[in-house]
């Protein structure tokens, strides 16, 4: 049994400022891991859930500039998308020995970790801004009743498809949500994933059915 590294050990191994833009995107685009990296980010892994910091340091190496990457998109704000990386890296620090190569690899696997990090970052703040809004509305000047029926109308609908977006399985979710909310190209969203582009244009499109289903269009 191993004694576990204090979290402040490990967030001090996580540089403040992950790569660049370019270092980022130069990341992404190698992220279509042949056998071999993916062996080497299994091994890796599977030492850091051992406790092995030089290990951690190695998967930290490999993996920031994607992770970075991608909530950079999601968020927009660059010190937030900061913050979540290192979030997103303690995370994996305390969950390596969870992961299962039979469900997929390390890259989709913490791209996934981060994506919900990231997510959960505009929620908040989407939160308060809600917040915010409640409180003007009790202000004595009220918005006319055409605007507040206009208003109630756009929140209703992205309920209904926040709804049917949780139908779908994880990984048509995960491919729904790179591709049309975080503005990645179909082939970006494989070669952060790991899989081939085919697998994401199937799961793009079952995906799409499921919630054209689930949301009543027709077409």
């Amino acid at each position: 049994m191993w004694e576990p590294r204090t979290v402040a050990r490990v967030e001090q191994a996580i540089p403040a400022q992950p790569p660049g833009r370019a270092q980022a995107a130069e990341s992404a685009a190698d992220g279509a891991d042949g056998p071999d990296d993916e062996r080497l980010l299994v091994a890796l892994l599977q030492r850091t859930a051992l406790g092995e910091l030089d290990a951690f340091e190695d998967v930290y190496r490999e993996l920031a500039g994607p992770v970075f990457g991608l909530a950079r998109r999601v968020i927009l704000d660059r010190a937030q998308a900061e913050e979540v990386t290192q979030e997103v890296f303690t995370e994996l620090w305390r969950l390596a020995a969870r992961f299962d190569p039979a469900r997929g690899g390390v890259r989709s696997w913490v791209l996934t970790l981060a994506h919900r990090r990231a997510v959960d970052r505009v929620r908040a703040e989407q939160s308060a801004a809600t917040r915010m809004e409640v409180a003007g509305r009790m202000a004595p000047e009220s918005s006319p009743p055409e605007d507040v029926a206009e208003q109630v109308e756009h929140r209703l609908e992205r309920e209904k498809v926040r709804r049917c977006l949780r139908r779908l399985t994880e990984m048509q979710n995960e491919a729904v949500r790179l591709t049309y909310y975080t503005g990645y190209t179909q082939r970006e969203t494989a070669e952060l994933l790991g899989v081939p582009l085919t697998t994401v244009k199937g799961r793009l499109r079952d995906g799409l059915i499921r919630l054209r289903d689930c949301l009543g269009v027709t077409v």
